[in-house]
């Protein structure tokens, strides 16, 4: 499985903000649309990933409050990316060994989405499901071997 394949199912839906975006603004984006991150985009480019890690993170040293503080000042301004075509098999190692939640997918220096660590495991469970079920199908539709004549003496 791909992560072209994740995003098929997902869909495409994104919400961006500036590096210059009030982070109060963004917060409130991220409440309102019950999401967890926030791609920052900056002359039509990639320019960081705004999660909840970097928002607590400012709340604790700010004492609770956010302040007047732009994106800018809290983004991650290096996330990691992946492309349509990566296995996800390589995702999962990648967001479990640098503890990312959230991954923007790139085709060369496009955004065309971003996937988070519900979305691997959704799409995990989902296969592996498919595949269970189908075991299943096969072993109860396993054709019955007529015993030999000879081996019931």
């Amino acid at each position: 499985m791909k992560v072209s394949d994740i995003l098929r199912v997902k869909g495409n839906t994104l919400f961006t903000v500036t590096p210059d975006t009030p982070l109060v603004s963004a917060v409130a984006t991220m409440a309102e649309h019950d999401i967890g991150s926030l791609v920052v985009m900056e002359y039509g480019e990639l320019a960081g990933m705004l999660t909840f890690r970097e928002v607590i993170k400012r709340l604790h040293a700010n004492g609770g409050a956010v302040g007047g503080t732009h994106v800018r000042s809290v983004m991650d301004d290096h996330p990691m990316t992946c492309t349509p075509a990566t296995e996800v098999n390589q995702v999962r190692r990648m967001m479990l060994e640098k503890h990312t939640r959230y991954l923007p997918v790139m085709d060369g220096k496009t955004l065309i989405g971003v996937i988070s660590f519900y979305d691997v495991a959704r799409a995990v469970f989902e296969a592996q499901s498919f595949e269970n079920k189908m075991l299943k199908a096969y072993i109860r539709d396993w054709p019955v071997e007529e015993t030999d004549s000879q081996d019931n003496r």
